[in-house]
């Protein structure tokens, strides 16, 4: 479905959209006059759209720490993505990372697209990394050393256990988490969360993220690198790979949802960290992330698509979600509904059919007993196989942003057909000119 057609389908998403598009359109504006401050934001930008959105609410002095924090942390999983450069050279990159960051000079060209401008200017962002708090660069330096020593150590070791699956995503996410709270606590705006709440935030949007992402890595050019752990996989299939072919469909879900399955162990970690948050910029800077995750295991689990393409949200529902969240109550709705979307596509037949219920239903239970859940009214689009998408709306809004999204569609189509309108007479009045010019040339002959 194109822009258009989505709009058509989804009025009330069109004013999140429009709200979305006009801030991001006033962050562009906004960049820092200073050269690496200026590239640090842009580059945010080009890199994570959602993310640099969400990033601009947070004060000045903790702003700036989350933006370097982020692109140190970038650079660094470019090296580790990058699949052409030679082991012998990556793992000591990555084991030095920590170091770098202090060099005004240093930079090192691999990635591709924006991805390779970050690496190329990478000076930049150390010079701005070198005018931080020094409370911020120690947590930054911190967690890029030992994330650079986790990922040079999975270079040579593939997943294979579970305990490997969740020590790899505490190097490349759980560590962010921690980095995270470690940068909000010297901020002065909260209080140092604990570790394992912190790892947890971040192995649920990682595991998120290698769940959705099967098919991009597995067809990585010039190889694949997959994270998908041996002991689930190999339940299913002889090679990773064979989940790529029709024929393998059924087992290929079924590994998908047992994955799917061990992600939802994360999520009642996840509301915890996020109900002791006290300001709400970091805690709409936490949340919207989180809901976003939640969303995309429901549309994911249980759908062969993650095999064929690209599953993910809707824009307008990705906008509604960044509009709509300002609280835990906010959370807690999105929570269950997203599980609920998810329990409605449980097939009894499917090997963890009653573990991933149980688990649904704890997030459930958890949100049920906070005495903050709001449940508002769900709006579905059904596919041919499975309800995709679940919109919370209050009523109120709703209304608004369904009237306001089909004026804007009915405005684009009025708007186009006057064009057309306009279009067609104008070539009326000049075909009517020629004819009267030329029969009055022929009358003026002698």
């Amino acid at each position: 479905m194109g822009m258009l057609g989505a709009m058509v389908a989804h009025p009330e998403e069109v004013y999140p959209m429009m709200k979305l598009k006009l801030a991001s359109d006033r962050i562009r504006r906004q960049f820092p006059a200073e050269p690496h401050w200026a590239f640090s934001y842009s580059m945010l930008q080009k890199v994570s759209r959602s993310f640099a959105l969400v990033i601009q609410q947070l004060g000045p002095q903790l702003r700036d720490a989350v933006c370097v924090f982020y692109l140190v942390l970038r650079a660094l999983d470019t090296v580790e993505d990058d699949t052409s450069i030679p082991s012998d050279i990556k793992m000591p990159i990555l084991q030095n990372f920590y170091l770098h960051i202090y060099d005004r000079k240093w930079h090192f060209s691999c990635g591709a697209k924006d991805y390779k401008i970050l690496m190329d200017k990478f000076h930049l962002v150390s010079t701005a990394f070198l005018e931080l708090d020094k409370s911020y660069q120690e947590a930054i330096e911190d967690i890029t050393r030992r994330m650079g020593a986790g990922m040079a150590k999975f270079i040579c070791k593939e997943v294979e256990s579970i305990d490997d699956y969740d020590e790899y995503c505490h190097y490349v996410a759980g560590l962010v988490g921690l980095g995270l709270s470690k940068l909000f606590h010297a901020s002065g705006s909260e209080e140092l969360a604990s570790d394992n709440l912190s790892n947890s935030m971040g192995l649920f949007l990682q595991k998120t993220n290698i769940i959705r992402d099967y098919l991009e890595d597995i067809n990585e050019i010039p190889k694949s690198r997959m994270f998908w752990p041996c002991q689930i996989w190999s339940k299913y299939a002889d090679k990773l790979e064979d989940f790529k072919y029709a024929e393998n469909s059924t087992k290929a879900v079924e590994c998908l949802n047992d994955l799917v399955t061990n992600a939802l162990i994360h999520a009642e970690d996840c509301l915890q960290y996020m109900s002791a948050l006290k300001d709400l910029a970091i805690f709409r800077f936490c949340a919207i992330p989180q809901i976003m995750a939640i969303g995309t295991l429901a549309l994911c689990y249980n759908n062969v698509e993650v095999f064929r393409g690209v599953v993910k949200m809707r824009r307008g529902l990705t906008a509604k979600i960044i509009n709509q969240t300002n609280s835990m109550t906010d959370v807690y709705g999105a929570f269950y509904e997203f599980s609920s979307l998810l329990k409605s596509k449980i097939d009894d037949n499917d090997p963890n059919a009653n573990l991933t219920r149980k688990h649904v239903e704890a997030i459930q239970k958890a949100c049920a007993s906070s005495g903050l859940l709001n449940t508002r009214g769900l709006h579905m689009h059904k596919s041919s196989r499975h309800t995709l998408l679940l919109i919370m709306v209050d009523s109120a809004s709703y209304l608004i942003s369904a009237v306001v999204g089909r004026l804007y569609v009915w405005s684009l189509v009025c708007h186009g057909f006057l064009l057309f309108l306009m279009w067609a007479v104008t070539c009326s009045c000049k075909e009517d000119y020629w004819q009267k010019r030329k029969l009055s040339m022929s009358t003026e002959r002698p």
